[in-house]
C-alpha cells in the first residue's frame, strides 16, 4: 500500500489479468489465490452501485454513522466499485479518502481529487501509519477475509485509527430467513444459502456479523454499538419505509444470487451448471415472492478508539 503523497506506482499486471467463466469476468489473481470469488465486470459494477443505493435507503442517506466533528482522513476497506468512497470524498472535500481493494477492475474513470484507490489484499497486515485515520469503513468483506484473519484485521483497524477515531462495519449474513417462517430447509432460497456458505467451508466466517461486537470490544474499542436489520429481499414489509427498501432491493437480489453464487457453487462445490441455474432461478422466484417474507440479516457495527 502506498501513501497518496508518494509517487504513483504502476499496477502489476498480475492484478489486471482476468479470466472468463460462464460468461462472467473474474480477477485471475483473486481466483488463483483464493481471495475473492465474485465477478469484476461491468454487470457487477452496475449491481454494486445499485446495492449502494439500497444501503443509502436503509441508512437514510447517511454515509457515516458515528459522530465525527472533523473528518480529515478516511479509509475504505474493500471499496468495490468505489461508490461509497466517492460520495464521502465529494461530501467532505477537505478529507483525504483512501480505498483499498484486491481488484482494480471496477474503479471509476472520474474520481474526486481527494480520493486515492489502492490495490492490496486485506488479509495482509496494514502498512498505513498508526493513529492516522478518523474513520475506517469496512463493508461486505466476509467472503474475502480469511476466518483466522478477523481478529488481526480488527486490530489493524484499531492501530491505524487516531485516538477518538471510529470504525464502521457492515456485513450481510447470506442465510435467507423468513419473517413468517415459510422458508424451510427445502426451499430453493435456503438451499442457495446453504450451498453458498458451504462452498467456503472453514476458510471464511460468513456469520461474522454476529461476532463483530465481541471482536471490537476485545480489540479495546469503546462505545461499541451493533444492530441487526432484517433486509427485505422484496416488497413484503407492512412498514411503508421498509417495503420501499424491499422493492428497491429486489432487483439487486435478483442479480446477486447468480453473480455471487456462480463460481463458489459450480467450481468449488462442483455443482453442475444446469443444476446451479435451476436452483438460482427458483431462489430468485422465492426471493421475489412477498408471501414468503424473505430477508437477509444485515449487521451494522461501530466502535471508537479510546
Amino acid at each position: 500500500m502506498t501513501s497518496p503523497d508518494s509517487e504513483t506506482v504502476e499496477l502489476d499486471h498480475e492484478y489486471l489479468d482476468t479470466i472468463t467463466i460462464e460468461g462472467r469476468e473474474y480477477q485471475k489473481y483473486a481466483i488463483e489465490n483464493r481471495i475473492y470469488f465474485g465477478p469484476v465486470d461491468d454487470d457487477e459494477t452496475d449491481r454494486l452501485e445499485l446495492q449502494h443505493r439500497v444501503f443509502n435507503k436503509v441508512f437514510d442517506n447517511r454515509l457515516i454513522f458515528p459522530p465525527i466533528p472533523r473528518l480529515r482522513r478516511a479509509l475504505d476497506c474493500g471499496y468495490g466499485a468505489g461508490t461509497w468512497a466517492i460520495e464521502v470524498a465529494e461530501q467532505y472535500p477537505d478529507c483525504e479518502v483512501i480505498g483499498v481493494d484486491i481488484s482494480p477492475h471496477m474503479q471509476p474513470d472520474d474520481m474526486p481529487d481527494n480520493l486515492w484507490l489502492q490495490v492490496d489484499d486485506l488479509n495482509r497486515p496494514f502498512t498505513f501509519p498508526s493513529n492516522h485515520f478518523d474513520l475506517v469503513h469496512s463493508r461486505l468483506l466476509a467472503t474475502g477475509i480469511n476466518r483466522s484473519r478477523w481478529p488481526s484485521y480488527i486490530q489493524d483497524i484499531v492501530r491505524v485509527l487516531k485516538p477518538g477515531g471510529w470504525v464502521q462495519i457492515v456485513e450481510i449474513y447470506f442465510n435467507a430467513q423468513s419473517d413468517n417462517g415459510s422458508i424451510t430447509e427445502q426451499s430453493a432460497l435456503r438451499q442457495w444459502s446453504i450451498n453458498f456458505m458451504g462452498a467456503f467451508g472453514q476458510t471464511r466466517d460468513l456469520r461474522i456479523g454476529a461476532r463483530l461486537k465481541s471482536l471490537l470490544m476485545e480489540a479495546g474499542l469503546v462505545e461499541v454499538d451493533t444492530r441487526m436489520i432484517p433486509l427485505p429481499l422484496s416488497a413484503w414489509p407492512g412498514d411503508a419505509r421498509m417495503r420501499d427498501i424491499g422493492a428497491f432491493n429486489r432487483d439487486n437480489i435478483q442479480r446477486l444470487l447468480p453473480a455471487l453464487g456462480s463460481y463458489p457453487l459450480t467450481r468449488r462445490l462442483r455443482m453442475p451448471q444446469e443444476q446451479f441455474q435451476r436452483l438460482t432461478i427458483q431462489a430468485q422466484q422465492e426471493a421475489g415472492n412477498p408471501s414468503l417474507k424473505p430477508y437477509f440479516p444485515l449487521y451494522v457495527c461501530i466502535g471508537r478508539k479510546p
